[in-house]
Formats: C-alpha cells, sequence, structure tokens
C-alpha cells in the first residue's frame, strides 16, 4: 500500500492527470447509475452509451491509475515518468473527440 501511495505522490501527469482519472473513476462507478436520470431528461441510449464509452477508454490510459497505460509501459519496457509525455498529445484527441460526441449527439446516434 506504502508503494501505492508513492506512487501518486510522484505522478508525472500533475494535478491534470489526477483530476482526468477522477472524472474516469466517477464515470465508471456513476455511468451506469447515471443511466436511468439521463434518460428521464431526455439523452438518448446510444449517445448516453458512447459517451460513457468514450470517458472510460480516456480512463484506461490516463496515469496514474490508467491500466491500459502502466501495461502498455511494462510491455514497451518504459519508465511511466518518460512515457506520459508522448501520450499526452493522444489523450487531448481523445478529449477533444469525447467533446465533440457530446456536444453533437447526432454523431453517435445518427440521423434517428
Amino acid at each position: 500500500m506504502k508503494q501505492f501511495w508513492t506512487s501518486m505522490l510522484r505522478n508525472p501527469s500533475g494535478l491534470i492527470g489526477l483530476l482526468i482519472v477522477i472524472i474516469a473513476v466517477a464515470v465508471a462507478l456513476f455511468g451506469p447509475l447515471l443511466f436511468p436520470i439521463a434518460r428521464a431528461v431526455g439523452v438518448h441510449e446510444v449517445h448516453y452509451a458512447m459517451i460513457i464509452i468514450l470517458a472510460m477508454g480516456i480512463g484506461l490510459f490516463a496515469p496514474p491509475f490508467g491500466v491500459g497505460y502502466y501495461a502498455a509501459c511494462a510491455i514497451g519496457r518504459v519508465d511511466p515518468a518518460e512515457g506520459i509525455r508522448p501520450i499526452w498529445g493522444y489523450l487531448l484527441a481523445l478529449m477533444a473527440g469525447l467533446i465533440i460526441v457530446a456536444i453533437f449527439p447526432w454523431i453517435s446516434i445518427g440521423f434517428l
């Protein structure tokens, strides 16, 4: 457990990365719970699912809890602190895609 907290304190992505992870964890935990509320408000089921899937995909690679990120670093034998620089562009592109899909629902549901 001490190693976990030490790695959290030496987080290479800083405060922004930590906040992204918190958002991703919240989405993964509360996504299914918020579905009935989103449906009651009028959010299309497919649109909601696309937003959750994209957000969880971002969380998979966002350090410090990004299991996919750490698995890729372990497979490639790259130090996570060094591997964070190249991945920022990828994460920013995913965030832009998530924002676009969230703003324009017809991208995910077609013209229903």
